[in-house]
């Protein structure tokens, strides 16, 4: 028996169900289930949420999900191994755990699912900054989700609350800060995990806003702000210079100066310069 639930200890299911974590699908497994717990409770009040969980893996962070309180948790997992140790979970938790066999960027979730809704995660390495920034650019804002509580490498949950001027400022941290409050929340050592990556880990938390913090149409902004950390190096009027062939006017006209860099400029400058753009969804 466990410390949070009547189901066996992480070590022995994984050993049970033969599941050695495989670095193809990015997995690195939470084995401590007071560790996992507490991850859960920084997503907030659960009891009259659904939760969307993306890569449960053995069920570590499933069942702090669950032990906390939540109203329904959706598991979206790609790998069929362990599908069989999160059936045992779902028989432990009656009526408050489905699980979805498939690929996280094809799955929609929707259809599953009752608002109000939280996304929370151990997110896959190699699908993690993409699901991020799919949840923060929908076209329509507010999204379905309430807030994000998400594990990533610390250098990539640095990259999320990261201010202008600093080296890991860039295109999440304007993403992120543009429609939400983000903050890291937790940080966790490579001993946690099974394998213990070569990185430390850290949980960040977001909080949907209810209108973003300056009008801007999503597609553009994502497309303006990658074109310019692509070349962070680079003059503004250099690496944008594929967005738009007149980009050095755009620029003048919101008052950025074309030889700035990227790293240099702030969310509101972004913002009315992907305003003064035609649409690029």
């Amino acid at each position: 028996m466990s410390a949070i639930d009547s189901l066996p200890p992480l070590r022995e299911v994984i050993e049970t169900h033969q599941l050695l974590a495989r670095k193809s699908l990015g997995q690195n497994f939470l084995l401590d289930l007071n560790l996992t717990a507490k991850i859960a409770r920084q997503a907030g009040d659960l009891r009259e949420c659904d939760v969307l969980e993306i890569g449960p893996g053995p069920g570590g962070l499933t069942r702090g999900l669950l032990a906390e309180g939540a109203r329904r948790v959706l598991a979206v997992e790609k790998d069929s191994r362990c599908i069989p140790a999160l059936a045992e979970i779902s028989n432990a938790y009656p009526g408050r755990l489905q699980v979805i066999e498939g690929d996280a960027l094809e799955v929609n979730p929707l259809t599953h699912l009752t608002p109000p809704i939280r996304i929370a995660a151990n997110l896959p390495y190699n699908v993690g900054t993409e699901l991020l920034v799919r949840w923060l650019t929908p076209k329509a804002w507010p999204p379905f989700w309430q807030s994000l509580t998400l594990m990533f490498q610390r250098e990539v949950a640095e990259r999320i609350v990261a201010q202008p001027g600093s080296k890991a400022y860039g295109r999440l941290a304007l993403l992120a800060q543009w429609r939400a409050d983000a903050r890291i929340v937790l940080s966790l050592p490579p001993e946690a995990f099974s394998p213990p990556p070569k990185v430390h880990s850290a949980v960040v938390h977001l909080k949907a806003l209810e209108a973003p913090r300056y009008p801007a149409n999503a597609g553009t902004l994502n497309k303006v702000v990658a074109a310019a950390f692509n070349q962070r190096r680079k003059m503004l009027r250099a690496s944008l210079k594929s967005v738009s062939p007149d980009i050095e006017d755009h620029l003048k006209a919101v008052g950025i100066p074309p030889t700035e860099r990227a790293e240099q400029v702030g969310l509101e400058a972004f913002c009315a310069l992907a305003r003064s753009l035609k649409p690029l969804d």
